[in-house]
């Protein structure tokens, strides 16, 4: 189980982004972490990844687990080679590089031996990945980067997949097969911690979720009780009773008064 417990972090040594977050991905579930921006997400994910440092973050109380094994110490190629891959926002892909030379890249810390394997299983899942191997990155479109982004980090064989807004500037058709796709990958075994905005998306393939506001953890329930509940309809969904509009913006006070206390 990939595990957060209690942790707080600090940017450049004064300002708090995450407060006592803890949260837990078990082995082969899909858990999605929902917020809006700047609620600490992407901190969250680069405390897991080791990534904080070079964004002057430090890690101030609290533990990142890997089975009961602490890892809040591993730089990010160590976390890589402990079993945790990475997507991170905006795909960050070698555009100057072939798109089969991107996927090697990403199992740099692999077996020599296990990297046709890892093709194999990025072109399966990808197809259109296999048609453009030799290809220009660059020259791909914003949903091709992603697949090619996710085939990067699966190259290493990860057990726990961490995803920053996969769907984030996707047309809705592609974000379906991006939903797609992440449901495949965890059928063969690799668990997903999902970060999006998309909250429709996220609970529709997790089966736990976590709402964090301003670097709290503020609701802690499974997708289905997610998708249910009164606030996240209303704030994430976008299901709110139409005789409600007009008091919206007092009970958004309201709410996330009472979240965040």
């Amino acid at each position: 189980m990939l595990a957060i417990e209690n942790l707080d972090v600090v940017y450049e040594d004064v300002i708090l982004v995450l407060k006592s977050v803890t949260l837990e991905v078990p082995r082969g579930e899909i858990v999605a972490l929902l917020g809006a921006n700047g609620a600490g997400k992407t901190t969250v994910l680069r405390a897991i990844t080791g990534l904080l440092d070079i964004h002057r973050g430090s890690i101030t109380r609290g533990s990142v687990t890997l089975d009961g094994r602490p890892i809040d110490h591993l730089d990010a190629p160590g976390t890589v080679a402990a079993g945790i891959g990475q997507v991170m926002e905006g795909r960050r892909i070698f555009t100057e590089f072939t798109v089969e030379e991107n996927l090697r890249i990403g199992a740099h810390t692999a077996d020599r031996d296990t990297i046709g394997a890892g093709l194999e299983r990025a072109y399966t899942l990808f197809p259109v990945l296999a048609e453009r191997r030799t290809q220009v990155a660059g020259y791909l479109s914003g949903g091709e980067q992603q697949m090619l982004a996710m085939g990067r980090a699966l190259m290493a064989q990860p057990d726990y997949l961490l995803l920053d807004e996969p769907s984030l500037g996707l047309a809705p058709l592609l974000v379906q097969q991006m939903k797609d796709l992440i449901l495949e990958i965890n059928e063969q075994g690799t668990a997903v911690l999902l970060v999006e905005q998309n909250a429709a998306m996220a609970l529709s393939v997790a089966s736990h979720g976590y709402v964090l506001e301003t670097g709290k953890i503020v609701m802690d329930k499974s997708a289905e009780a997610l998708r249910a509940d009164d606030d996240i309809r209303e704030f994430y969904l976008g299901l709110a009773d139409e005789g409600a509009v007009s008091f919206r913006d007092v009970k958004h006070y309201k709410r996330r008064k009472r979240w965040l206390s």
